[in-house]
């Protein structure tokens, strides 16, 4: 996981460079299933590392059991699930709106997930935080509204996963630009293949 360097100065920020360390887990067992659910340094913004289980055939895990979640405190009703298959170098963001929480991961391949807080009312705008997200960690990151999300393709192929609070188009979305200088994001590497939108 990267956060901020320390050059923003304008921002709070912190090494890149460290390595992820869980700050406060809110392990939740339910039905004999742990769901290991980690602050992060944004405000509402939570890592969430489900239960694998394994065994001679293979793996089996849960993407999202309503009940474990909400007992862990990740409260949102998801209504529509969206898929985004991509490759190598696709650079997505960013993008949020004001009212949709999401639960995002990376199903196939790797990802390099960036979330941004654009609440420009909020004394921590511009304060943002990267994830490797992966088929093989099974990582998500669970993001409130007025946070963008965007990602960078690290693998051949990716397939990114999100579940949304919200019905698409119900909330106006915002884009911020992924190279904007204000918040000076870490990106693993150019933009190769990138959106009128998002250019």
């Amino acid at each position: 996981m990267h956060k901020q360097e320390k050059s923003c100065a304008k921002y709070k920020v912190s090494d890149c460079e460290k390595s992820f360390k869980t700050e406060s887990p809110l392990a939740v067992k339910c039905g004999g299933i742990m769901l290991d659910v980690n602050k992060t340094t944004l405000k509402g913004v939570y890592l969430v590392k489900p239960a694998v289980h394994k065994d001679a055939r293979g793996n089996f895990y849960e993407t999202y059991n309503e009940k474990e979640y909400k007992a862990a405190g990740l409260a949102a009703d998801f209504v529509q699930d969206d898929i985004s298959c991509s490759v190598k170098g696709v650079l997505k963001g960013m993008h949020g709106d004001a009212g949709t929480y999401k639960l995002v991961q990376c199903v196939h391949g790797s990802v390099y997930a960036v979330i941004l807080n654009c609440d420009e009312a909020s004394d921590e705008f511009g304060k943002w935080e990267a994830f490797e997200l992966s088929a093989e960690n099974r990582y998500q990151i669970y993001i409130p509204p007025m946070y963008g999300n965007g990602y960078y393709v690290t693998s051949q192929e990716a397939v990114y996963s999100y579940k949304q609070s919200t019905y698409y188009g119900e909330y106006k979305q915002f884009t911020y630009k992924w190279n904007d200088d204000r918040f000076c994001i870490r990106w693993p590497g150019a933009a190769q293949v990138i959106s009128k939108r998002d250019a």
